[in-house]
């Protein structure tokens, strides 16, 4: 008898995802860091399941990028280093103990455990679409609060960010991410933190068969794009998300 699939209702419905997320977003903000609680992980996983779609992958392949994206950082639970694999070492044993068929858990968990810059790499369109809807999520409403700290370059820059979102162009097989700071830090300083993770997203969208673009006030920053320019036809971009929000 075939199994049901796990579907993504049921992931977040589960109580210990739901206890790995919460002691992770605390303990990074023991340390120091960002949000990482339900608004990152639900904006990961929506917009890893839109860029899919939009490329034209499978209803199901969408779905297992949005299960990824949702529970790629419970691994900050047990530490900040290396969490991409601890995250995939958790997500493993629950994924199991939920029934889910043994070739999805393996897709879900090769995205999780290489969406850091320090140790992964793009292997599976899963992971590709995962990589860039998590390095896209720098916003200001990431940041805590309670915990503002202007000395901080980490703050500054994502409450810098007013406005993010992800386009995805299937026929001009570019992926593009547009950023509107102000004046509360700069592009340079953008560029300090986040020049890995922009390094590889342009990986990520070449596992998919696209130019990966990065566009700060309306300036394009990289010039990848222009690789695929000779391509006749025009298609209507569409965005995958804005504001820090998912549409």
């Amino acid at each position: 008898m075939q199994k049901q699939p796990v579907t993504l209702a049921a992931v977040q419905n589960n109580e210990l995802f739901q206890a790995l997320i919460d002691g992770a977003n605390e303990s990074l903000r023991v340390l120091g860091y960002t949000e990482h609680g339900l608004r990152h992980v639900g904006y990961v996983s929506k917009t890893t399941g839109n860029i899919l779609r939009q490329l034209g992958y499978d209803a199901r392949t969408a779905e297992l990028g949005e299960i990824a994206g949702w529970v790629h950082d419970i691994g900050n639970c047990i530490n900040r280093h290396h969490h991409g694999v601890t995250s995939a070492t958790l997500a493993f044993d629950v994924l199991n103990g939920m029934g889910m068929d043994a070739g999805e858990i393996a897709t879900i968990v090769s995205a999780i455990g290489n969406h850091e810059e320090e140790t992964g790499t793009p292997v599976n369109p899963v992971s590709a679409a995962l990589i860039i809807a998590d390095k896209a999520d720098a916003h200001r409403t990431r940041v805590r609060k309670d915990s503002y700290d202007a000395h901080d370059i980490h703050d500054r820059v994502n409450y810098s960010i007013k406005k993010n979102f992800v386009v995805v162009d299937k026929v001009k097989r570019r992926i593009k991410l547009v950023i509107y700071m102000d004046d509360t830090s700069s592009p340079m300083e953008y560029f300090q933190i986040y020049m890995s993770r922009m390094l590889l997203s342009e990986k990520a969208a070449n596992l998919l068969g696209c130019a990966f673009e990065l566009v700060i006030n309306d300036m394009v920053i990289n010039n990848h794009g222009s690789a695929i320019a000779h391509l006749k036809l025009a298609a209507t971009e569409t965005n995958v998300s804005e504001e820090g929000k998912l549409e």
